[in-house]
Order: C-alpha cells, then structure tokens, then sequence
C-alpha cells in the first residue's frame, strides 16, 4: 500500500467479491486544512497539514474517475474553525452530487456533523463518543494579571463594540462584548441546524444532551450504526487504479497555464505595512501577516496578466495597519478587472476594509466579519520597571514618547490620538458606504467596532452572498464571462522568511518584538483572542 498517500485507500464495497478491482477509495480528513500553501519554497516546507485546495483536487479527481462506485471519508481529529468546517462540507457534498459518500464518524461533534452534513450517507460506530453541545465563545481577560505584575494597557477605540485590546486592559468582558459575542453564537447555532437538523428546535438537539449513538439515529441526525470495516474493505495495491488517483494530468495543466481564468490573491494574517511574512504563531511570533506591499503587487500582476480575466480576494485577516488596509483598499478599488472577495474564518476591522470595493463579496456564514472600528494603544511598564529597578529618562520633547511602553498617555497625547482615530473612522465609514452603497449614517449604525457573523452581515448589507472559495471562484468567472471550468490559480508576490525572533532582556523589548505593526499604533484589527468552542 506504499504507493497511495496516507490519506487514500483504495477499497471494496463489503457487498462485491473478493478479488474484485477496487471500486471505492477510503479517505482519511484530520488537521486544519488552511486554504492554500504558503509562497515560497521553504514556506511550503514547513506547512505539515494538507492543504483545503490540494483536498478540492483530490475530490475532483475522484468525482473524474469513471470506475469509482464511492467513497469512505473516515473523519479523524480535525483542527478547523466553523469556515472551514463547512467548506469541508460543501466540498463533500459536491462529491456526493457524483458519487456515493458515506461519511464515518467516530466522534461525534458540532464540526464533524457539519463535515459530513451533505454526505450521501453519516455513519457511527456504536461506541461513538458523542458531544454535541452548541458553541460558546471562551476569552481570557488580563487584565488583572497584568496589573498584578505592574503592567497596564492604554486602550482608546472607536466606538463601544470595538474589543481589540479589552482582553489586556480590561478584567472582565464588558456588556457590548457580551451582546456581540451573543449575537454571534446565535446566528452561528441557527445556520448548524439549519445544515444538520433541518433547522430543528435548538432545545431538542442541542439541548437534549445525546451521549450515544442510538440517541442521534432516533434524532435523525445520523443513517445508520455501523463500523467502518462493515461498509467497506481496504485491498491490496491495484496499479493502475492508483495511478490514475496519483498521477496528475500534465497536458490539463500546461493547457490551462495558457488559458483566460480567474487569479486568486490571499489576505492571510494580520494586515501590515510592506512585505508580507511568514512567522510563528504566538507565543514565538505575531504569525504570518499580509504585507500591503506584497499584497498590492499581487493584484498589479494579476491585473497586467493577459489571461487573468478576472481576481478572487481571499481574505482570512483579522485586520491591522489602518494605512495598509486602506492602501490595499484603494488597489482593489482600482483594480480594471473583476474583484470578488471571498472571506475566510474571519475578515473583520482592516480585513473588512480591504474588500469594501469588490464588485462582489461573499462569506461564510460563519464567518467572523465588520467590526468596522479603530484601536489604538499599547502596554504600561511604569510599575514593572519600578520594581525591577528601570529607570527611564527622557530629554526632548514628550509627544515624541507617544508609543513609549514607558509612560501612559499624557493628556495632550491622548488627545493627538483621538483625534487621528475620529479621522480613520471617518475614513473607514467613508469607505464602506461608497464601496457597499449605503448611507454614512447606516454604516455607522451598523459600525461601531461591531462583529457580525456572516450570516447577518448579508442581512445588512455588508456582504452579497453567502458562500465559500468554490462559490467565490464561480462568481468570478461569471462576472468575467469565463465558461464554468476556467482555471484558477494563486498569485503572489512572495513571503519574507525572517529568522525566529531575538527576544530582548527587558520585557519592553520582548512586548515590542512581538507587535508586528512596526511604528504604526492606528489600528482597524480584531482581537482572534476569542475562542469559538
């Protein structure tokens, strides 16, 4: 079985003879499946998960192959948000419109039911551990515990919504973080129900507390209990059948190299100025950002490529540099060809204001977006350095210590800072109810810092429709008058691999080594602190 990747299995239905030339595949789903590889040879190295486009492939190809009766997809530890969860699902149900998907489920949770909630069939062992009890949304609060260490946040937003920085100078989750959160986690239960129970009554699933496996037969929420090896049985190796899953089509791709289709430009990370990384999530680093520079240039060369006829933007960003985000923005607004953007897990703040001019927005319904607000502010060390025996001095004029770690805003500064702030809201404000055709007064309304799931957020206009990277891409070519199987591919200008960071002695260093926004305090970033559980 070496030749098959660990994830395929060719098999047999327990129905067929022994002996017989495999007619289903079994495949194993467990990781995160970001949505592409990293750019750059030495990023993708270091990528050990699949990836959620290499995964779309393989179904492709599986739906292709003319000998194929079905397929097992066996659903292990899977490391995924809603987002992805569901566009896991849509792809397996694309699958199953070709062929006959069972999927296996041997834990039973909010995610894997919403995996295999398009399949043709849902099956449990009857051992299966079973949890299914709605979400929650679970955030640490430190401020207290930074206090306790002589260590305070200075934290000015716009407006009330707006919890960027709260989990570090705040104790507790304020009333508007409750509302949002609430608001959020609603929509979020209605849409699961709606893909798995048949939008049943939230109290007789997810309160109804199953523990087994005959409870969700009975529920309807699964076809049958059966083990994996009853439905199927893994065969020894068949050649040309597994090379026909492995070999890729080389004519198909040089063919579509030179064919008009849609060029994809990822969003991913925290929004900065320059070029784009790729670093270690915390506590090493601030993980990978989205440079505006590498990002703009993306967009100018898809938009110079003769076969690029029209551009998806992916967008997985929790926003970030208020200028980087606008720098984007106005690239994407003058970009000659079609736009679509496409969100991911989450595109909120700065992630919202770089697609406000897209000729068409799509999410996911659960994805995590507006949050249309400004933040600025930074770490207090005063008391940690007077009890670690610091003492800093200063000559020279004291606006120029506005982001010193050192001091908290004097007067004066604090209000050079809101001032700046009311300017950038105004502009996002201005942004949004050009890009999106609604009054100032609406998007302020509808702004405030505010999250909104993307379920709701179609429901005010922030989005026009809900959808995931395949529905993004058919958009594209629709706008673009491309036949439904034009080629896609991913355009980047690259990644900057830096070292792992040098932490310094002081704690002011480290706090500074970990902002990844370089001189720039003016935020339109979303806190990614918060945990959908």
């Amino acid at each position: 079985m070496a030749l098959i990747p660990e994830k395929l299995r060719l098999a047999v239905s327990r129905t067929r003879a022994a002996g017989s030339a495999p007619d289903w595949v079994v495949l194993d789903l467990h990781g995160s499946y970001p949505t592409h590889a990293p750019a750059g040879a030495a990023a993708a190295l270091l990528q050990r998960d699949d990836t959620f486009e290499a995964l779309t492939e393989r179904l492709d190809r599986l739906a292709k192959a003319d000998w194929l009766t079905g397929v097992l997809v066996r659903v292990g530890e899977l490391k995924v948000g809603l987002s992805t969860a569901r566009a896991l699902g849509a792809a397996l149900g694309r699958l199953a419109a070709r062929k006959h998907v069972v999927g296996y489920v041997p834990q039973v949770s909010m995610r894997t039911l919403l995996v295999t909630a398009r399949a043709s069939e849902v099956v449990v062992p009857e051992s299966a551990e079973v949890s299914l009890p709605g979400f929650a949304a679970e955030q640490v609060f430190l401020g207290a515990f930074l206090a306790k260490h002589g260590i305070t946040f200075e934290n000015l937003r716009i407006r009330e919504y707006k919890s960027a920085l709260t989990a570090f100078s705040e104790d507790r989750m304020d009333e508007y973080e409750r509302e949002q959160l609430t608001a959020y986690l609603d929509s979020a239960e209605r849409t699961w129900l709606d893909a798995v129970a048949d939008g049943a009554d939230p109290a007789s699933v997810l309160g109804a507390g199953f523990t087994n496996a005959e409870e969700l037969l009975a529920a309807g929420l699964v076809s049958r209990i059966a083990y994996d090896d009853e439905i199927v049985t893994v065969v020894d190796q068949h050649w040309p059948r597994a090379l026909e899953l492995l070999l890729p089509d080389l004519s198909a791709r040089k063919l579509a190299r030179k064919a008009d289709g849609v060029a994809i430009v990822p969003v991913v990370g925290a929004i900065v100025s320059g070029r784009s990384r790729s670093t270690p999530p915390l506590p090493i680093g601030p993980g990978p950002t989205a440079g505006s520079e590498t990002v703009v240039t993306a967009l100018r060369r898809a938009e110079r490529d003769e076969h690029v006829k029209a551009v998806v933007l992916w967008v997985d960003s929790p926003g970030g540099s208020a200028l980087a985000s606008d720098v984007i923005g106005r690239a994407v607004a003058r970009c000659a060809k079609p736009v679509v953007a496409v969100m991911g897990q989450v595109a909120a703040s700065g992630g919202y204001y770089v697609l406000t001019h897209a000729d068409h927005v799509v999410a996911d319904p659960y994805t995590i977006t507006g949050s249309i607000g400004v933040v600025v502010g930074k770490p207090v060390l005063a008391q940690l350095d007077e009890r670690q025996g610091l003492n800093p001095q200063t000559v020279g004029r004291e606006a120029a210590l506005f982001a010193s770690p050192h001091r908290p805003f004097t007067a004066e500064q604090r209000a050079w800072a809101e001032k700046m702030m009311e300017e950038v809201y105004a502009r996002f404000v201005d942004r949004v109810a050009a890009g999106r055709s609604l009054s100032h007064e609406r998007v302020d309304e509808i702004g405030r810092g505010r999250i909104w799931s993307g379920q709701d957020a179609a429901g005010i206009g922030l989005v026009d429709e809900l959808g995931d990277l395949h529905d993004g891409i058919a958009a594209a070519r629709r706008l673009a008058g491309l036949g439904e199987h034009a080629p896609v591919r991913t355009v980047s200008a690259g990644l900057t691999l830096p070292g792992l960071p040098s932490f310094a002695t002081q704690p002011a260093g480290a706090v500074e080594r970990l902002w990844p926004f370089g001189s720039e305090k003016v935020l339109t970033w979303f806190d990614r602190s918060v945990r959908i559980r």
